[in-house]
């Protein structure tokens, strides 16, 4: 008999401690105290929270903003190390699932980063590591491209959980390869983006997007989105004033769970920090699927044809007797070290 999770999920909306990396680990662990006390199996954190957003990119151009990304370097982090282990840690303490977005430094080249996802499990596991694969416009002075070898959906107590960064969830590719692993439950993370083009409306963007997944895989969608605290706000008009009104405009931030009718649950925040929370049956993707299974029945597999490669890039091969050393994550992955699961 087939018995699909029930299960809460919550969506934090909220501004990190900006470029502090401690700081917001500790927001981070608060977060996931507050969330799983009100009953949360899943935390969803937006884009690169630990520990900010490039800003800069939309404001300076890229010679003013150089200083800026030489900080974002520094405080960005390195996976595995003690700031996921620290938020690892309060996973395994609350039981809870964790989704968080981090600047993740290249352990091999110190000026390149990654707008990366973790997820975590409810034993403090890191269970996947997923790279943007395309920074958006302005972000490509900041971010590396990712590569294929994250786009994975993870089985978990919750159900088939998988999760993209941002503009990623148009790429309507990466979300079918999801769904094409049995994806129930997407997580979706943003960030607040006031100084999009004047007509554009990000609330709205990401509400579209966000039905859109959900309705056409008939899964659930969980967004959650940054917000743009006075710290981000004094940070960039200290230099350049216009950015105070840049980066106040309003509908710039949207924090919600969606259906697999691709319809919000209960009420999204907007703009505001807070953290929303929907109870979430999983029962509930099995019956639209008889109209729609784009991953079953309701395709053409002899007329298209997805092929994904999901190999890791490197930089280099290295040719030589000794056997190859696998990468400290994929170690992690494939059988944990006692002392290492001792520390998280």
């Amino acid at each position: 008999m087939l018995n699909l999770p029930r299960f809460k999920a919550a969506a934090v909306q909220a501004a990190p401690v900006f470029l502090d990396t401690d700081a917001t680990v500790d927001k981070v662990c608060a977060l996931i105290e507050q969330a799983a006390a009100n009953g949360a199996e899943l935390i969803a954190f937006p884009e690169v929270f630990v520990a900010g957003y490039p800003y800069w990119n939309w404001i300076m151009n890229p010679v003013e903003g150089s200083p800026w990304f030489e900080k974002l370097c520094r405080s960005a982090i390195e996976i595995p190390g003690p700031e996921i282990r620290r938020i690892a840690a309060a996973a395994r303490t609350h039981a809870v699932h964790v989704v968080v977005g981090v600047n993740e430094r290249s352990p091999i080249g110190i000026g390149t980063l990654y707008n990366t996802l973790v997820t975590l499990g409810p034993d403090g596991r890191l269970l996947g590591r997923h790279r943007k694969l395309v920074p958006t416009w302005a972000e490509k002075l900041t971010w590396a491209n990712g590569d294929g070898s994250s786009l994975r959906v993870h089985d978990t107590a919750i159900g088939p959980l998988g999760a993209l960064a941002c503009g990623e969830n148009t790429n309507t590719l990466a979300r079918f390869a999801l769904l094409a692993q049995g994806e129930l439950v997407h997580v979706a993370s943003y960030i607040s983006l006031p100084v999009a083009p004047a007509d554009y409306d990000m609330t709205e963007a990401i509400r579209v997007r966000s039905a859109a997944h959900s309705f056409e895989g008939k899964v659930y969608t969980v967004v959650s989105c940054s917000t743009i605290s006075d710290e981000i706000v004094q940070a960039m008009s200290a230099t350049h004033p216009q950015a105070r009104e840049m980066l106040r405009r309003p509908n710039s931030a949207f924090s919600g769970i969606l259906g697999p009718d691709g319809r919000v649950i209960g009420d999204p925040l907007i703009d505001r920090e807070g953290i929303v929370y929907a109870d979430i049956d999983l029962g509930r993707c099995i019956q639209p699927r008889q109209m729609h299974d784009i991953t079953g029945h309701y395709n053409r597999f002899d007329v298209f044809d997805l092929r994904i490669n999901r190999r890791k890039l490197n930089p280099a091969r290295f040719l030589d007797d000794e056997p190859a050393a696998q990468d400290e994550f994929d170690t992690l992955l494939a059988a944990p070290n006692p002392k290492e699961e001792q520390q998280v």
